[in-house]
């Protein structure tokens, strides 16, 4: 097989994980800003920034503002005020029992997946990314910028 259409194989592979993902936040009765919001509480801990949560899983500062601002005004999140213009963001009682109930489960799958698959191999599929990743960039560079 050529080396293009392995990689649209993987690319295909992309989506299907993303869309795994998608169907997973529907089953919780979440949007898929909405659960990566709440998932990135428990990776970076209460009190993250709304730029830290659009780093995390490169969601555009709309997206996120609009996500965050729901899920306080359905009482989920507090927004209180940080150094500067900085405005940090913690679960509510009620937001770690989301947390719990609708986040935990699927970070238990994707660690109990990872576990099964061993840490070589997840190095190797992560070397590989990587590699890939920066020889699109470098290809890619000669690309006009508008």
């Amino acid at each position: 097989m050529d080396a293009y259409k392995l990689f649209q194989e993987y690319i295909q592979l992309q989506h299907q994980i993303d869309e795994y993902y998608h169907e997973l936040a529907v089953r919780q009765k979440l949007s898929d800003s909405a659960l990566l919001v709440l998932w990135t509480l428990t990776d970076l801990g209460e009190g993250c920034t709304q730029r830290d949560i659009c780093l995390q899983f490169s969601l555009t500062k709309q997206t996120v503002h609009s996500s965050v601002r729901k899920l306080a005004k359905d009482g989920f999140l507090s927004l209180r005020p940080g150094p500067g213009r900085e405005v940090r963001v913690y679960p509510t009682e009620a937001g770690q029992a989301l947390i719990q109930e609708k986040i935990a489960p699927l970070k238990n799958a994707e660690e109990a997946a990872s576990r099964r698959m061993g840490e070589e191999e997840l190095a190797a599929m992560l070397r590989l990314t990587r590699k890939w990743f920066d020889l699109f960039r470098e290809a890619a560079a000669s690309i006009p910028k508008p």
